[in-house]
């Protein structure tokens, strides 16, 4: 063994004090006592580096696996012996050499053991996934984790409804059979889809907290762990959120590790966890939350695009006019479908800013909101023209182009992402209060009939 200059932390053996001694090495060898590095962990390690290393040298000689099983009892029993400890005696293997690998739940009723679902990979020895085609699939390991975990802790900076749908079944049954899920999550970056955190808070025995102060805690860790009460906990720490891209198809980087062979890192983990559980700045996520949750998502996503300062917008006089045409032609002639015809530049998405600002009956308690374009600039300026005659700068998101929106309640897309993202699936034909489709002449494009067949709004 060459001893090259550099940082060392490893026990010195008479053969290492050998290579260290000498004219040439004097003054420059740095140590420590022992005693200083958790000397318990750290002989432990030393010896389990020999014990392999003499076993793999024992194989390649071609000694029986029966031979090195009796080599490890006989180190067991001198340790006993040592230790004066009969106790250790009784850690040697038995003499068929075999691994256990379930306990099948009591059922007096079953003819025969169904075997509980284990992942591909050692539940006692750490591993690592890159997203190899080579290796296990990420998401089918967490689903076999999940089938034979007591309780499940997640930590994860987003979760996205394409992540979530991939586990959900496994979670539900999780949950239906008394296991304990716990999730921390934040609304960092917009990022989370408001459907998963409802999807996840409304299984039983679940609870999920949310950060929403982003500025200061800016959580961006990922983690996914599964305890274990036999003390075959592992957890998964790495890259990949709670998305779809994420757990299948990314160049994602994940270490599996095993409270087998990593203890006190499964130890760090569970502490760490309790920490911010207990921390006020994570609240629990309740269905009266979720008016909170969307501001919080739509502000974190305003960077996405220009803001324009929000001033007092009053409607000028002709456009005053409309307003009041609109008001007679509904509550007169009871006519809700409704055309305005003005000159480009005269402020038609201001009118419709107001007429939709007239349907409000609370502050805050905004009608559900659908705002069709042809356009990503005309989307962007047609939110920014409705935060600013509801001063409100996190109304509405946006669904278009690479923007993804937190909610479906107060939405802006064009009628391309309407259509590819099949919004009439997710949403019945009266969800929305108000639709509003910019440059109507464009309606008779085959593109915008599944949107006036389907939808039956309160007003177009």
């Amino acid at each position: 063994m060459e001893l090259l200059p550099g940082i060392y932390e490893q026990v010195i053996s008479q053969y290492l004090a050998s290579k260290l001694s000498g004219p040439e090495r004097e003054g420059r060898v740095l140590k420590d006592p022992l005693a200083r590095f958790d000397p318990q962990n750290v002989l432990a390690r030393h010896i389990a580096k020999i014990l392999r290393g003499a076993l793999l040298s024992a194989d390649e000689r071609h000694l029986p696996l029966a031979e090195q099983v009796r080599i490890c009892n006989r180190l067991i029993g001198h340790l006993a012996a040592e230790l004066h400890d009969e106790t250790l005696e009784r850690c040697a293997i038995t003499p068929d050499a075999e691994i256990l690998l379930a306990l099948a739940e009591r059922n007096p009723s079953a003819l025969n053991i169904i075997a509980p679902a284990r992942p591909e990979t050692s539940i006692a020895q750490s591993s690592l996934f890159t997203g190899s085609p080579k290796e296990p699939g990420l998401v089918n390991e967490m689903r076999k984790e999940i089938q034979s975990a007591d309780r499940i802790d997640l930590l994860v900076s987003f979760i996205k409804w394409s992540g979530i749908r991939l586990i959900l079944d496994d979670l539900k049954e999780f949950v239906r059979h008394g296991g304990c899920l716990r999730v921390i999550t934040t609304s960092y970056t917009g990022a989370t889809d408001i459907k998963a955190v409802e999807v996840l808070a409304a299984l039983p025995n679940t609870t999920v907290r949310i950060s929403y102060d982003t500025e200061r805690t800016r959580l961006h860790a990922k983690t996914y762990t599964f305890h274990r009460n036999n003390g075959f906990s592992t957890s998964y720490i790495g890259s990949s959120n709670l998305s779809s891209p994420a757990m299948t198809s990314g160049l994602e980087w994940n270490i599996k590790i095993t409270e087998q062979d990593s203890y006190d890192i499964i130890r760090k983990i569970e502490e760490t966890f309790e920490t911010y559980w207990n921390d006020p700045e994570f609240v629990a996520y309740t269905p009266e939350s979720r008016e909170q949750l969307r501001h919080a998502l739509s502000r974190e996503k305003r960077g996405e695009f220009d803001l324009r300062p929000v001033f007092d917008i009053q409607p000028y006089y002709y456009q005053k006019e409309i307003l009041e045409r609109l008001k007679v032609e509904r509550e007169v002639r009871k006519n809700y479908r409704n055309l305005i015809v003005a000159a480009t530049g005269t402020g038609k998405t201001v009118v419709s800013a107001f007429d939709y600002k007239s349907l409000i009956r609370r502050p805050g308690e905004y009608p559900r909101l659908l705002f069709v374009a042809h356009r990503e600039e005309i989307l962007k300026q047609s939110l920014q023209v409705f935060r600013g005659v509801l001063n409100d700068q996190n109304f509405g998101d946006l669904l278009v182009g690479g923007n993804e929106p937190a909610q479906f309640d107060h939405l802006f897309t064009s009628i391309q992402s309407l259509n590819s993202r099949n919004l009439s699936d997710l949403t019945p034909p009266d969800y929305y209060d108000m639709i509003v489709v910019d440059e109507f002449h464009h309606a008779a494009a085959p593109s915008y009939q599944k949107l006036l067949t389907h939808y039956t709004p309160k007003v177009l």
